[in-house]
């Protein structure tokens, strides 16, 4: 089960705090004594492969039928955006099930849960009825999901392969891993953060989430707030190509060159039935009538051979695979997402509203935040708080700037874990809470990026990331509505006490009156204490 989604920089981040009680620099401090204590091992060579590519679509194919009959002459690209998780998994199910040739699926996490499974057995259904299903997946997390994948390349016509792979350790935890690479860390700190699903080249759907229970509200712990988008057109070929550069690249090895069953036993087909219990009939997914912005699931429109859809054109954009091998921080920034999206905002005339879960804007985004707030673009920002974010420490680096965009005159909103469950529109949370997770962005009110980039070093400088900024002012309006939905509804608004103290109050409301609150709500003492005592100690540079 998922706990925490973000990389690991060495060591400070979500599942890799879940070993050790002491946090980040605890962690470092353990890894480093391992490593010196544990063996070391380097990737071996690529073997030779002849290049595949994305398969041409098929006129006649379902898909593209519906594509073509719900498309306008002369329109670039179209999109229908999937805020509510199990909308958003039930799309991706619906498109596995109507592809006649080709799926590609590219993935940070693919988690072996009761989500990763019921896509994995869709996947093998799809294949078995012929189509060429490609499987690309960061190597970070695979430790509980590795043998699954492994038996299921067993499959005629599926194939998987993993990003940045680690050499050695393979049975461990991520931290295990990490331990066992001791001269290959720095290859090893730089990971695939992008998230793409393409059915037969004609649909596709990206965004910010992975797959796992956690994304799709299905998890009784802890849920997601999260977004997708799905999209026709012109940016599909985009999309495609940009999976394809990551499928041939150096970077990336096929699963059976690296992953061995436990006493070396082959994996089969009939390990992977089991496992997914394919005698048995698939999970149904219980399907609200409509989502927050009053679609139906697709499902619907599919079978109608027409979908009602936003249009705009769109630009799709990706990290090279090979940033990890950027001399310097600058070099791997010049061809990054985070560039691409920076010049986008800095091209705003009134206002840009930004969700990032992970925010931290250093000395460029500072410099950034207070030239357009300074000609007058107002600026919204909506992030986790303390009890929200999954990454204490991030929350430190990240708190460290608060004070100067409140001085700039960000207009800077916090997520509530517990208000998120009271916010049906954003889904059926249950007993469990929310965290932030959508990376998306509305530039006056026109243009809207959706992708996999959070505001931090991280995705600036070490992972890969992919996005799509779209010019359509249907699609933004849409967009600002969701956005609104959580910062009114599950937010704390964040501001300067007035008494110019320099402190930071959060507000709310108990539903008649505003409710100031001068400490981080909803966190423990520890957790303040925690906060208080490791931020100082942080460079931005590890987060």
């Amino acid at each position: 089960m998922n706990t925490g989604m973000r990389p690991l920089r060495p060591f400070f981040s979500g599942r890799a705090v879940r070993f050790f009680p002491f946090g980040g620099v605890g962690n470092l401090c353990l890894l480093v004594l391992l490593a010196l204590l544990g063996g070391c091992g380097t990737l071996p060579p690529l073997a030779p492969r002849t290049p595949t590519t994305a398969l041409a679509p098929d006129p006649a194919g379902v898909l593209s039928k519906t594509v073509a009959a719900s498309m306008p002459p002369g329109e670039d690209s179209g999109f229908r955006l999937l805020p509510l998780g199990v909308y958003s998994l039930d799309a991706r199910i619906q498109l596995i099930q109507r592809a006649q040739r080709s799926l590609d699926l590219q993935y940070y996490v693919f988690d072996n849960d009761g989500t990763g499974r019921l896509l994995l057995r869709h996947l093998k259904e799809a294949a078995l009825r012929g189509v060429r299903v490609r499987l690309l997946v960061d190597d970070l997390y695979t430790s509980n999901s590795q043998e699954l994948l492994l038996a299921l390349s067993a499959t005629p016509n599926i194939e998987v392969r993993l990003f940045n792979p680690f050499c050695c350790g393979r049975e461990q935890s991520a931290l295990g891993r990490f331990t066992s690479s001791l001269f290959d860390l720095s290859r090893l700190d730089h990971r695939m953060h992008n998230k793409l699903f393409i059915a037969d080249g004609v649909m596709a759907i990206a965004g910010g989430r992975n797959i796992a229970d956690n994304y799709f509200t299905l998890d009784p712990q802890q849920n997601f707030v999260d977004m997708d988008a799905l999209m026709v057109g012109k940016v599909v070929p985009q999309l495609a190509s940009i999976f394809d550069t990551y499928w041939n690249s150096e970077q990336v090895r096929s699963i059976e060159s690296m992953v061995h069953a436990p006493g070396d036993r082959k994996l089969m087909q009939q390990d992977f039935d089991e496992w997914v219990n394919m005698a048995a009939p698939p999970r149904p997914l219980v399907l609200p009538p409509t989502d927050v912005l009053g679609y139906g699931p697709i499902g619907e429109e599919l079978d109608a051979g027409r979908m009602g859809l936003l249009w705009g054109t769109a630009h799709a954009f990706a990290d090279p695979p090979d940033k990890l091998l950027k001399r310097t921080d600058d070099d791997a920034l010049a061809t990054s997402v985070t560039l691409d999206v920076l010049k986008a905002m800095r091209q705003a005339t009134s206002e840009i509203y930004v969700v990032s879960p992970y925010l931290i804007p250093g000395p460029r985004g500072m410099k950034a935040i207070e030239d357009l707030t300074g000609r007058g673009v107002k600026l919204t920002i909506l992030t986790n708080s303390l009890a929200a974010n999954d990454v204490p420490a991030v929350y430190t680096g990240y708190a460290h700037y608060r004070p100067g965009m409140l001085k700039a005159g960000v207009d800077l909103y916090e997520l509530s874990p517990q208000r998120t469950t009271h916010n049906l529109r954003l889904g059926m949370f249950g007993s469990s809470f929310g965290r932030l997770h959508a990376k998306i962005a509305v530039i006056d009110r026109k243009t809207v990026f959706i992708g996999s980039m959070n505001l931090d070093p991280r995705s600036a400088t070490r992972n890969t990331e992919l996005g799509v900024l779209v010019d359509s002012p249907q699609l933004a309006r849409e967009m600002l509505r969701v956005i609104n939905i959580s910062k009114l509804q599950s937010a704390y608004r964040v501001r300067l006490a007035p008494s110019g103290s320099g402190s930071i109050q959060w507000l709310t409301s108990d539903g008649e009156k505003e409710v100031i609150l001068d400490s981080e709500p909803e966190s423990s003492a520890l957790l303040r204490l925690y906060n208080f005592l490791i931020g100082p100690l942080v460079p931005d540079s590890l987060l």
